[in-house]
């Protein structure tokens, strides 16, 4: 998998999605068809399948991905964190930004609940709600979050403080 993160990381989806088929079929094969350790790699594929304009494609697997989270009562919030991410950057680039603050912020929620208000896992929804708010021309909401980003506990931009 980590091949077809480096392709996505490198912008290039459309050659990340071979990579992460072969991790999807291995992984499968191993831990079967509904474990949570295939959660990575479902949004990975949602992904780069979104960046190589295959929005089709990216439901499906972010379908599977919801469909995991909600037959396994156990799941982290850490995980559901991230599939409330991968959820929320979908609907952003369908242009559904009602949904994508809804996702986004059940994103920030679950961070929040596993890993503690200033860190680092935080900073990826706030920072998309506020591009959200950003270019609705919302400027007070998205400088509140851009704010909350910078706050963010070793976040390469911020200036967190211990008090």
């Amino acid at each position: 998998m980590s091949r077809a993160q480096c392709f996505v990381w490198a912008g290039q989806p459309l050659e990340a999605i071979p990579a992460a088929l072969q991790a999807l079929r291995s992984s499968c094969r191993l831990l079967g068809p509904a474990s949570l350790r295939l959660l990575p790699i479902y949004l990975l594929l949602a992904e780069a399948c979104t960046g190589a304009g295959r929005p089709r494609q990216a439901a499906k697997y972010l379908s599977q991905a919801q469909w995991i989270v909600l037959q396994s009562p156990d799941c982290s919030a850490a995980l559901q964190s991230k599939l409330h991410q991968g959820l929320g950057l979908f609907s952003i680039a369908e242009g559904n930004v009602d949904q994508a603050l809804y996702h986004l912020a059940n994103d920030v929620y679950l961070a929040t609940a596993e890993f503690g208000l200033n860190s680092i896992e935080v900073s990826g929804g706030y920072f998309h709600m506020a591009n959200i708010f950003f270019h609705q021309n919302q400027m007070d909401a998205a400088d509140s979050l851009y704010t909350e980003v910078g706050r963010t506990k070793n976040h390469p931009l911020g200036f967190y403080q211990m008090d």
